[in-house]
């Protein structure tokens, strides 16, 4: 009660918010509803909330009391924490499966051999290893021998490595058949810091438009301008980051006719494969040719990023080059957390709990287009046949800029389409990406009255 109390004092909780049923949020604090009910029931009474029937509880809308101006500048909106986070690509950690992990981590540590508690194998452990080829061979299509399996301390550690790969190959051109890699192309809106990790090793970046259909991968075959010494491209096929867009078929031949042809190498983010809502999921790029792709997959996403949990499957003559980049003592996850996630799959609970969160994102995937259909008719929705975001694109005249600004104010922590673009790609559209995997379920209602105020 205090905590909200101090949250409606503060402002992190807005005027008009409206707040989760108290069955919810007894759910989320695990304690009892009535505990909830009550605390409520004294907050209306203080005049912190109003309750009525039909339209649940909500913060109520107060008059500022008269104060004199202050001496310093005024705040700014983002001096606040805010009250919800809807950035792009955060999973909602609340519904981590903390039981299920731990009886899994408590019979793979009864069940753990001697060895398991040395260094290792650089590659990680077997037993992940083996059970991860058998998934991702069952679930996404991926051609996985264990022996081509390398686990990584989360996805960008990957990427580091496979950007030392390919940047080493510079001076070694032909001394393992492989090529001098000059450039890795990009798509023309994704992660800054990912195309920052690979500039860092020397290596150009160069963009790949992206429209309706996904990246435009055929203008790969044509080596023209900035593509000219691409031999390796980055790119996330199945669910288009941050547009949302999945690789048409044609253009997924076209990028794996151009690495057999060019003798190039494609990199394969399957960053969230496995939420898609209105269909079986895209099957992984991978599958086309092994030999050309590199596929990489997470835990991140589908469990907790606080795992550092992630995993490569690579062509079979670039295995003991990635295990060269690591070095001397390997950098892999904790062996006991190769272990656990080998048994919480091996045991079931990992399909149970994906099963679970697809059908809990895409409800609110749902939520989210019915809430702005009614109350920002104008804005149009993209990119949310998968994933944990969508792409609110806003109306003509309305400045994206203001837009955040505004969000800020109503406690929203959210991102532009903007923030993602290529530093070479010329301006584009206006339009928001909300990040709805974030919120906890009690959160959530409230987190969608707030943005449907700040659109117009």
């Amino acid at each position: 009660m205090d905590a909200l109390r101090e949250a409606v004092r503060t402002g992190r909780l807005a005027p008009g918010t409206r707040l989760p049923s108290s069955r919810t949020l007894a759910a989320d604090l695990g304690v009892a509803r009535n505990t909830v009910a009550d605390a409520y029931a004294e907050l209306v009474a203080e005049g912190w909330l109003t309750a009525k029937q039909g339209s649940g509880t909500r913060v109520a809308r107060r008059t500022a009391p008269r104060t004199r101006a202050p001496s310093g500048p005024p705040a700014r909106p983002n001096s606040r924490l805010p009250a919800h986070n809807l950035r792009a690509g955060s999973p909602d950690l609340s519904s981590f499966p903390r039981g299920e992990w731990l009886a899994s981590a408590r019979r793979a540590l009864a069940a753990a051999p001697h060895d398991a508690f040395d260094y290792g194998d650089q590659r990680g452990r077997v037993e992940l290893r083996t059970v991860l080829a058998d998934y991702l061979a069952r679930t996404r299509g991926v051609y996985a021998d264990p022996e081509r399996v390398v686990l990584c301390s989360g996805f960008v550690h990957g990427l580091t490595l496979m950007a030392q790969v390919l940047a080493d190959r510079r001076g070694r051109a032909g001394a393992r058949g492989g090529t001098k890699a000059r450039a890795v192309a990009v798509e023309s809106y994704g992660l800054g810091f990912h195309r920052d990790l690979l500039t860092a090793a020397g290596l150009r970046t160069p963009a790949l438009p992206i429209d309706g259909l996904g990246t435009r991968t055929e203008e790969l075959t044509s080596g023209a301008g900035e593509l000219r010494g691409v031999e390796a491209v980055l790119t996330t096929p199945a669910h288009q980051f941050p547009t949302g867009a999945a690789l048409h078929p044609d253009r997924r031949a076209a990028v794996v006719d151009w690495a057999r042809g060019a003798g190039g190498l494609i990199l394969e983010d399957d960053y969230d494969g496995e939420f898609r809502y209105d269909r079986q999921p895209v099957g992984a790029l991978q599958g086309l040719d092994p030999e050309r792709v590199v596929y990489m997959g997470t835990a991140s996403k589908s469990l907790a990023p606080g795992l550092r949990l992630a995993w490569m499957v690579l062509p079979k003559a670039l295995v003991g080059e990635v295990i060269e980049a690591k070095g001397e003592v390997a950098a892999v996850p904790s062996a006991m957390d190769q272990l656990t996630l080998a048994e919480f799959i091996t045991s079931g609970a990992y399909d149970r709990h994906v099963r679970s969160m697809r059908l809990r994102y895409r409800r609110r995937r749902d939520q989210l287009v019915e809430a702005l259909a009614e109350h920002a008719p104008e804005s149009r929705v993209t990119g949310i046949a998968a994933g944990l975001h969508a792409v609110v694109e806003l109306p003509p005249g309305t400045d994206e800029r203001t837009a955040i600004q505004a969000a800020a104010w109503q406690g929203l922590a959210i991102q532009g389409l903007s923030a993602f673009r290529h530093p070479s790609v010329p301006p584009g559209r206006d339009a928001l990406v909300v990040g709805y995997g974030a919120p906890t379920d009690s959160a959530w209602a409230g987190a969608l009255d707030a943005l449907c105020r700040v659109l117009p």
